[in-house]
């Protein structure tokens, strides 16, 4: 006890520290929201600036402006006016992203003209001296670009990988591709733009062309850093502020602060405090919830579902939620919940005396759920929702969320039962998971036109089973109610699927 009470200070202590300094970051900066038209939009800017040229934000692929902060901090702290965007469908964008996303003439084409009517409204800003840059990630790259490209009111454009088709050897003006050193090919695909104008020789690291005349270009690289830390890289950063101070003739020099140790540190904290509150919670009883089995009986019901489910739901519609491959996923947990739950069935010989079983431990676990989880889910989401990106629901997508739980809840609550109790398969729980992210992958390969943007939510995914693994771990070992972290990860993983994923209609 005096040990977790020693380490719940110290995270806790630097919970606060990490706070403060994130919150430092903001210091003498004016950060106001408004809206364009529909579109949702934050202005980052020095209270003691001079008009300035405006840099407008745009975020990748179920990203939000609140992802891009990193950039507006730093700019802004360097003078420049920052005015950051929710895309259609992102973010708190009450409007759905129309169009088919594959197809250049789509959704595309919606994307930029969201970003012309934007940049429009950057160039009348009173805080602004009517010069405007884009800056973009990932898939807003490729949208600033095309905007850019027709409008000669741009005078620069930063690309945080970037995979821009539409690039010749002489537009956009003063580009910038910013990738990250563990982006392999989107270096590469750097390397190519480059190429196009300065030659087969054109290397990292290298200005080439003047930015007096517009023909200026570089690519940098953020070292040890993919694709969402190159968000929040020193070097991305500053790379940023240089290339763009160059070419407006900058000399207003600011600090450029790097947020994402403070972020991971700010997590990583809370969740150590969370193992040693878990102290605080009702101890073991004498009954432990969960079927307790072994790898014999536990290994067909692993694998029966990854197998069954994606071969189950592959000829069936599912576009039945306005969110991008949500409604596959609520349907991919329930039938492979549904899946479990036979096998477990199957296993007990006894499909009533199970259920009762399962619904009693799960009435039982309600008191810990509350207790342990949902004020863990509170905090960790007002984190993510305050320092990484959109996580609080508008309320066109609490019906969603409301789907996705349906979803959801069977699945954890199933897999939850088959993976505790005494004499428990050791390494079971991980094992699971695992096969769940292969069934996902199955469904994948067997469609991969309508599933392709599964392949994105995967890594989340894996860090949500890992830190909610850790959760139920805790409440298990010191309540022996599993069925508790069972309710507290169908929501953590409802709500995180239906508030990041795209709104769509399909147009």
């Amino acid at each position: 006890m005096v040990l977790r009470t020693a380490v719940a200070i110290v995270a806790a202590a630097v919970v606060a520290f990490s706070i403060w300094q994130l919150e430092s970051d903001r210091r003498g900066l004016s950060v106001s929201h408004g809206w364009v038209e529909d579109t949702p939009i934050t202005i980052h800017q020095r209270r003691d600036a001079d008009p300035a040229p405006v840099v407008v934000i745009a975020h990748g692929f179920a990203g939000s402006r609140r992802l891009m902060e990193s950039f507006a901090i730093a700019l802004a702290h360097n003078g420049y006016v920052a005015l950051s965007l929710d895309f259609l469908g992102h973010g708190r964008h009450p409007l759905p992203l129309s169009g088919d996303l594959l197809r250049e003439d789509g959704a595309t084409l919606n994307l930029v003209a969201q970003i012309a009517q934007v940049t429009d409204y950057a160039e009348t800003l009173a805080a602004g001296d009517g010069r405007v840059a884009l800056l973009g990630h990932s898939m807003a790259a490729d949208i600033i670009i095309r905007h850019a490209q027709v409008a000669p009111d741009v005078q620069a454009t930063v690309a945080v990988s970037m995979f821009a088709p539409t690039i010749t050897a002489d537009s956009p003006r003063n580009l910038l591709v910013v990738t990250g050193a563990l982006e392999p090919r989107l270096r590469e695909e750097a390397i190519r733009v480059l190429r196009l104008s300065a030659g087969s020789e054109a290397a990292e690291g290298v200005t080439y062309g003047e930015q007096e005349d517009g023909t200026a270009r570089r690519a940098a690289v953020a070292p040890g850093v993919e694709h969402v830390g190159v968000l929040y890289s020193r070097t991305s950063l500053q790379e940023s502020v240089d290339w763009l101070d160059g070419v407006f003739g900058q000399r207003d020099a600011g600090p450029v602060p790097a947020r994402g140790p403070w972020v991971l540190a700010l997590i990583g904290a809370f969740i150590v405090l969370c193992w040693a509150l878990s102290a605080l919670l009702p101890r073991q009883t004498s009954i432990q919830d969960g079927a307790g089995l072994a790898w014999r009986k536990l290994l067909p019901i692993a694998v029966i579902p990854a197998i069954a489910t994606p071969l189950i739901l592959w000829p069936l519609p599912t576009g039945f939620l306005p969110v991008l491959v949500a409604d596959y996923l609520a349907l991919h947990f329930l039938v492979y919940g549904v899946m479990t739950w036979l096998c477990l069935a199957l296993w007990s010989q006894e499909p009533r005396d199970l259920s009762r079983r399962m619904l009693v431990a799960a009435g039982r676990s309600i008191p810990t759920a509350l207790m342990a989880g949902l004020l863990c889910l509170a905090v960790l989401f007002w984190i993510i929702d305050h320092y990484i990106t959109a996580f609080s629901p508008i309320a066109c997508r609490v019906p969603i969320l409301l789907a996705m739980l349906a979803g959801t809840v069977l699945y954890f609550l199933t897999d939850e039962w088959a993976t505790r109790g005494e004499g428990a398969a050791r390494g079971g729980y991980p094992a699971t998971k695992v096969m769940f992210l292969l069934s996902l992958g199955v469904a994948v390969v067997l469609d991969l036109e309508s599933l392709f943007f599964l392949i994105i939510i995967v890594p989340v995914m894996l860090s949500f089973f890992v830190v909610f693994g850790l959760f139920s771990r805790w409440i298990n070992r010191r309540t022996g109610r599993p069925m508790a972290a069972g309710l507290v990860n169908a929501l953590a993983f409802a709500w995180a699927l239906a508030v990041t994923f795209p709104l769509i209609d399909g147009g």
